[in-house]
């Protein structure tokens, strides 16, 4: 999974496909051209795509592949599109050509493990996941993964095939592989962080519309896309519409590949990113970035006016009905706890009952919403998600078609691993619109003579 990528894709098709299309066919009459030069070995010298060692020439590559020198380091930076067989191909082909030292590859340890299989279904502990309050990131990540392994299905490539098969290439050859991305966790922490409240809801909207996006790509497309005059557009236009997300998901990623690239041992290096990386990359690993790797590779700090804030609203509930029973007596006081917990227990449960919770969860909805919109420490939707996982496990079979599943509204139902997400969700937006309803109904109660 590789989420800039992923958003690239939502962007295009917000607006940017279609600036794509348009310079497909402005360009039409250079397709024949652009086929002649994958189908030729040529000498590219101004770009300089090939090398020459004792007067050999090697083998050229087309424009994808990079050649960068630092000092007497040779460094070929491969630009990939992660849903592609001809990224897939390229890879293979100059790693078995050039031999290298090391292989770079945009990989971290946990996208790594699971792309290669050595992290099983069987091992995702999701009680653990739930108590660690991770179960939202986990969404985004399936969510992402489901978009791309459905253009993978298009494309006859899963997403990341070319990094798996960079490693693989890599140990065939005996050739050390370095993973050189950042934690993906850091990385979508950082994200959702820097990007404002507004732009939160309106990239959530593109993640879910994305669930059901019925546009088409093709290998010719993502050959379009990997140019560099319309990556250039696709950057530009994605620095206007989310600078924030841009900084994060690019600019500190390129900067800490770039650094992760050159710690890397060995004279001769290839390295595989996506193709949106390759120009960042080779703008800043000339340069030395090593004094800012620390601060962005830690998790963001939570904000303390937003910890103020959580505390707050359970603050003044508690006393406002504290201060109604001061003044107005101890029925009326009793009065509007009980309105607090019916108003949001109802709809806490109801949101359970509508993700077709098992019975306990939908009364655990009901019992937790009152307690927990009293306390920032934790929300109802985890307390009915973890009962919803103890009482109705998904098995492996379920975890294995999640992404197939969540690409159709009915298989949000059908799941069990997908409606322990809804039974998290419904339960937590149930319980948030009763924390409005009934604090408004407590203060109003307190401020009337």
């Amino acid at each position: 999974m590789n989420l800039y990528d992923s958003c690239a894709c939502f962007f295009c098709r917000l607006g940017i496909e279609s600036h794509i299309r348009m310079r497909i066919r402005e360009q039409g009459d250079m397709d024949f051209e652009a086929q002649e030069r994958r189908s030729h070995i040529r000498i590219m010298t101004e770009n300089i795509h090939c090398t020459k060692d004792n007067g050999k020439t090697n083998q050229a590559y087309p424009d994808d592949v990079e050649y960068l020198t630092i000092g007497e380091r040779e460094i070929y930076l491969v630009g990939t599109a992660h849903v592609s067989q001809g990224s897939v191909d390229l890879v293979k082909q100059v790693i078995a050509n050039e031999k290298p030292d090391s292989v770079c590859v945009e990989l971290d340890e946990k996208r790594y493990k699971a792309l290669s299989g050595r992290k099983r279904w069987e091992s995702l502990d999701l009680k653990e996941i739930i108590r660690k309050k991770q179960l939202s990131t986990l969404l985004v990540n399936l969510i992402l993964s489901s978009y791309q392994k459905k253009l993978g299905m298009q494309l006859g490539v899963m997403p990341g095939a070319e990094l798996l098969e960079a490693t693989r290439e890599a140990a065939k050859h005996s050739i050390p592989i370095s993973l050189c991305d950042r934690d993906v966790r850091v990385t979508l922490r950082r994200a959702w962080h820097e990007t404002s409240f507004f732009k939160k809801g309106y990239l959530l909207a593109t993640l879910l519309v994305s669930l059901f996006d019925k546009t088409e790509i093709t290998e010719e497309k993502l050959e379009q896309l990997k140019k560099k005059d319309v990556l250039s557009e696709l950057m530009s236009e994605l620095g206007e519409a989310m600078p924030e997300l841009k900084k994060v998901l690019l600019d500190e990623r390129d900067i800490y590949l770039a650094e992760k690239i050159k710690m890397t041992s060995g004279r001769k290096l290839v390295a595989v990113v996506g193709a949106g990386h390759v120009e960042g990359i080779k703008q800043r690993i000339r340069e030395d970035h090593s004094s800012v790797m620390p601060s962005i590779s830690t998790f963001p700090p939570v904000s303390s006016s937003l910890k103020a804030l959580g505390w707050a609203i359970p603050l003044l509930i508690i006393s406002s009905l504290i201060a109604i029973g001061i003044l107005k007596g101890g029925s009326v006081a009793g009065a509007n706890l009980l309105y607090w917990i019916l108003a949001n227990g109802i709809p806490s449960a109801i949101g359970a009952m509508l993700a077709w919770a098992h019975p306990l969860t939908i009364a655990s909805a009901f019992a937790a919403a009152p307690v927990t919109s009293l306390t920032p420490v934790i929300g109802a939707g985890y307390v009915t998600a973890f009962v919803q996982v103890l009482v109705r496990p998904p098995v492996v079979r379920e975890f294995e078609t999640v992404t197939e599943d969540m690409a159709t509204l009915a298989g949000w139902w059908k799941n069990k691993l997908l409606r322990v997400f809804l039974a998290f969700l419904l339960p937590g937006f149930g319980s948030m619109i009763g924390t409005w309803i009934g604090g408004v109904e407590i203060l109003s109660n307190l401020l009337q003579p």
